[in-house]
């Protein structure tokens, strides 16, 4: 599955704001795959946590060839271990362990978390050991399929920014100005504003201010 938009999101941005409106028609559709499967995705954000995609799938690999089905139920009734056995620090093992157990026994309930609002969701997730507002926010787009998340927290958007008004810093101020301006279709313009950033457009350059070295 890919997240869902449309000639109404597309029609919505470009009236709003004419440069995404120019780099929409140079890119064109965008897809990105979406999980529905909550939990899983809530793991797997912890296991690539400050580690290299490739080793992010390593890890993945073992352990679904560990566990078979990775599940609260599955994940709560092994050891941090053996967790720890499919390549991943014991901090991490044990942030997975809390979740899952959380989640296994009824402690939290995570499908009620689809009758949340944005900021209900990023407010109880984040409250977990491993899960941060950027996991949060990047859960809400890719197994929730919210259709306003605008991450001041990811690098890329924060470079997309740059690279498609010529800013040389992105500060909450400027930023929240954009997100109320792309609202109520935030994630379809953090599409395009990773895609930019990613070098979707030949030419665009980051005006970030870069700081001087200090010679010794």
């Amino acid at each position: 599955m890919v997240f869902q938009y449309g000639e109404k999101e597309i029609e919505y941005l470009k009236k709003k704001d004419k440069l995404l409106g120019e780099a929409i028609d140079k890119i064109g559709m965008i897809e990105r795959a979406t999980n529905d499967d909550l939990f899983s995705s809530v793991v797997r954000h912890i296991v690539g946590q400050q580690i290299s995609a490739v080793a992010q799938e390593t890890v993945w690999r073992r352990m679904n060839d560990s566990l078979g089905l990775i599940n609260a139920e599955s994940i709560s009734d092994i050891d941090v271990a053996d967790l720890q056995k499919c390549g991943i620090t014991f901090k991490k093992a044990g942030y997975i362990k809390d979740f899952a157990c959380k989640v296994a026994c009824g402690e939290f309930d995570i499908n009620g978390l689809y009758l949340k609002s944005d900021a209900e969701v990023i407010s109880e997730l984040s409250a977990f050991g491993g899960i941060g507002v950027w996991t949060a926010e990047m859960l809400l787009i890719f197994s929730m399929r919210r259709s306003d998340i605008l991450s001041f927290g990811d690098l890329a958007i924060q470079r997309g920014l740059r690279m498609l008004y010529h800013h040389r810093k992105i500060d909450r101020k400027l930023f929240e100005k954009y997100r109320r301006r792309y609202s109520p279709y935030g994630t379809v313009a953090s599409l395009y504003l990773w895609a930019i950033a990613g070098g979707a457009i030949p030419g665009m350059k980051d005006y970030l201010i870069k700081k001087k070295a200090v010679q010794r």
